[in-house]
């Protein structure tokens, strides 16, 4: 797999991470069961196809435990980045994730981590949704801090949104951030860039994305996509499917957010290896070439949306 540098960590990952929240199983978020023998195959297929960066959180319920289960044996063949605040809370049918800031949760999360993952460090360590004031109030960036002098971190990232990551990307605080990036959903990509300039890497998750956007109302505020349109409403408008020149939808839009050349790793979440397959083959097809990536950001803005990076003039309206 073609590799990118994540920022100032120097670590050279995959452009498709694996990410493991659909491992997560029944108890969180509706998830699907998954069965140990899901796991172990998706798993180390992911890595018998080149991935060599998987996202997890102690949010992910199952997640860490098949990850140390079927992949502790391959440590030395991937990238682990998990994440902390997190706080599991059984409501009898299904567990609820809350995040508690405090010291001891953090040291908490990391401890319970490192076991679950059967690993005794992780390469890097996201806050996990947190706001400004959180990581103020509770003297957070000194526990990080704490845990990166141990060894058990070994760079510090961000996993938020908008408008606290914002404020974690304008600092030289953090390695990395992760934030979501699509054609669909370009409501965070100027956080790309600013994190960029600072020397972080960048995470993205949602690229190939489904369904109607979450928080459309507060998204809509920040790059004026119209208030009724989701993402069906928005490919609809914008007659994606009319450049697509053989390419599934989920290809366009993997292509797509490689264009931008400050994304270090795209992660996407299946527990179907030939989906994985085929996203890997998508990211091996390169970026959009630029007369179809401009031919895009001219129908998306036809449709309200901007400003839009181009590999010509960096952002434009």
């Amino acid at each position: 797999m073609k590799t990118r540098i994540l920022g100032k960590t120097g670590l050279p990952v995959g452009e498709i991470g694996f990410g493991a929240m659909e491992l997560r199983g029944a108890r969180i978020w509706d998830g699907r069961p998954v069965s140990p023998i899901q796991a172990e195959q998706i798993l180390n297929a992911a890595l018998d196809l080149g991935v060599n960066f998987i996202d997890t959180s102690p949010d992910y319920g199952l997640s860490d435990h098949y990850i140390g289960r079927f992949l502790s044996a391959r440590r030395d063949e991937y990238i682990l980045a998990t994440k902390c605040g997190c706080r599991l809370v059984d409501r009898g049918a299904y567990d609820e994730t809350t995040h508690v800031w405090t010291r001891r949760n953090i040291l908490s999360n990391v401890e319970e981590s490192l076991r679950r993952l059967r690993t005794d460090h992780v390469d890097i360590l996201q806050l996990h949704n947190a706001t400004i004031q959180d990581v103020r109030d509770n003297g957070v960036m000194d526990v990080l801090q704490e845990i990166k002098d141990t060894g058990k971190a070994r760079f510090i990232g961000a996993s938020s949104t908008w408008p606290d990551l914002l404020e974690f990307a304008n600092t030289s605080a953090f390695d990395t951030i992760q934030t979501t990036y699509s054609a669909l959903d370009l409501s965070h990509q100027h956080l790309i860039s600013a994190a960029a300039q600072n020397g972080m890497g960048t995470i993205i998750r949602g690229a190939v994305v489904k369904g109607a956007l979450t928080d459309l109302q507060q998204r809509n505020l920040v790059e004026n996509i119209r208030k009724t349109m989701g993402m069906k409403e928005l490919w609809e408008s914008a007659r994606l499917d009319e450049l697509l020149g053989g390419m599934s939808q989920a290809e366009f839009l993997v292509r797509f957010t490689l264009t931008h050349p400050d994304v270090s790793t795209v992660i996407i979440g299946t527990l179907n290896p030939n989906h994985l397959r085929d996203n890997l083959m998508s990211a091996e097809a390169g970026p959009l070439p630029d007369g179809l990536y401009l031919e895009t950001v001219r129908r998306l803005h036809a449709c309200g949306i901007g400003p839009i990076w181009t590999p010509q003039g960096g952002f434009e309206r």
